[in-house]
């Protein structure tokens, strides 16, 4: 019988002014009884909208209704049929806006969409911690193909390829594997040990990881098509990022939120000088951009000694794009959100950032995107008092691959121009999914591009 309760059963997470002055994660995870009560609030509805909403197809109301029995080691076979990494979606994962968004009871006025993310999250860390790994009888093809990027585009391609029989490769930039798993979500979001198991988990499926290789400089993709690889998927992700073009831009003090979050995240910056990376944080910061990497930026700064954290953001708060839960947890830990505010001048003194002055923007008609258009009010600027500036506009892919692969066919901004059933590229053999081809977007988009490539080449593969 459904739970008819209105509300999710409440997530555990550490105090908000506990938690803005460590890495420990947020959000604790549900027992085994709260995830049960929370399994029970699904219908199991004949027509499950849920799934629509999941780019890999999960399998949902199955999986909920064996975590609903306690038969959570089932609920995690269920799951990992078609999500390799349920850990790391239960976590990042935009429910809100996929399989959540879909869920029949969260139609219901007042009602909350059934907790699934949550329950995904359960699963995958009751099979961590109780669970036995099964071996895989791999029989191999004698095929070789190449992954660029250890993203998770490019894990989930390598693994559903690996599983599939064909010996893969995945050649890393940095010197460490997950990618975006690693640099750029913080440690209180996303624990990089999980990310670790979740990449050995791959490993084990017999993928090999060469790090520290810079496809477009190291190799290119025509030199790794002469050593063999008869199908190349490129994940390599969105990691150029992008500034407003304001004076004052070069100043000290002034971080791109991917640099900041890599220097933080993969080279553990806040544990200087345990580690060699320091990150030079002033009383106050702030951080230009509302995405949900403004988000992470913000929420990492007020964790390493900031006093005074701000989101400044040109447009009102309907129009904030990071998720309702960041937003959420940023304001609970003392973000100081400035909205209808947009940067016009970075000022320094002695080469240091000192000062941002900003304007005050209001909202007018409607842009072609739908959205009202922010203008500026006149008259309206001011100061904020600085040391510290992050850009969190947005990022576009690296220009390397492009520049040094002919033929593949790429948009003016820079992303990689694929056949959407296939993933496949105007380039013979190379494929391409995730944020390379759609720019800055979603972990779980990207998986299931990475898994669409896998597929798709499996079959060019067993006909040639």
């Amino acid at each position: 019988m459904p739970n008819m309760s209105l509300e999710k059963v409440k997530m555990p997470e550490q105090d908000p002014q506990v938690r803005n002055k460590n890495f420990d994660e947020v959000s604790l995870g549900y027992t085994p009884e709260q995830a049960m009560e929370e399994a029970t609030r699904c219908l199991n509805c004949r027509k499950p909208f849920c799934m629509q909403g999941c780019p890999v197809g999960v399998p949902i109301p199955e999986f909920i209704q064996h975590v609903a029995h306690g038969e959570f080691e089932e609920a995690y076979e269920t799951i990992t049929r078609e999500n390799a990494l349920p850990a790391i979606c239960g976590r990042v994962c935009p429910q809100e806006n996929q399989c959540e968004g879909q869920c029949i009871r969260g139609k219901r006025k007042g009602a909350e969409s059934v907790g699934i993310g949550r329950l995904e999250r359960f699963v995958a860390d009751y099979h961590r911690e109780h669970g036995t790994k099964k071996l895989l009888n791999i029989e191999k093809n004698g095929k070789k193909v190449a992954v660029v990027g250890s993203g998770p585009a490019g894990i989930t391609c390598a693994g559903e390829l690996a599983k599939k029989g064909y010996d893969v490769t995945v050649f890393e930039a940095l010197h460490k594997t997950g990618g975006v798993l690693s640099y750029g979500i913080p440690e209180f979001r996303l624990p990089k040990s999980l990310v670790q198991q979740e990449v050995d988990g791959v490993a084990e499926l017999g993928v090999d990881f060469e790090t520290n290789v810079v496809v477009g400089r190291s190799i290119t993709i025509d030199e790794l098509q002469e050593q063999g690889y008869e199908a190349i998927f490129v994940g390599s992700g969105a990691g150029l990022p992008r500034f407003q073009g304001i004076p004052g831009e070069n100043l000290n003090g002034v971080y791109a939120a991917n640099e900041f979050l890599t220097r933080v995240n993969l080279m553990k910056g806040y544990e200087f000088p345990n580690h060699p990376t320091p990150v030079k944080i002033t009383d106050t910061v702030c951080v230009i951009g509302a995405g949900n990497v403004a988000m992470d930026a913000a929420r990492t700064a007020k964790r390493l000694g900031a006093k005074n954290v701000y989101i400044v953001y040109r447009r009102g708060a309907e129009e904030v794009p990071a998720r309702a839960e960041e937003v959420h947890h940023a304001k609970e830990e003392g973000i100081i959100f400035k909205l209808l505010t947009n940067p016009v001048k970075i000022e320094g003194e002695n080469g240091w950032v000192k000062s941002m002055e900003c304007v005050e923007m209001e909202l007018g008609e409607p842009d072609e995107s739908g959205r009202r258009r922010p203008v500026v009010k006149e008259g309206s600027n001011f100061t904020i008092e600085t040391g510290t500036v992050i850009v969190s506009i947005g990022q576009s892919p690296n220009p390397l691959i492009r520049q040094t692969t002919p033929g593949l066919d790429t948009q003016r901004w820079g992303g990689i121009i694929v056949d959407e059933e296939t993933m496949k590229t105007s380039k013979d053999g190379v494929y391409a999914g995730g944020d390379v081809v759609t720019g800055a977007a979603t972990v779980i988009l990207a998986m299931g591009a990475g898994k669409k490539a896998a597929q798709a080449i499996d079959n060019a593969l067993k006909n040639k």
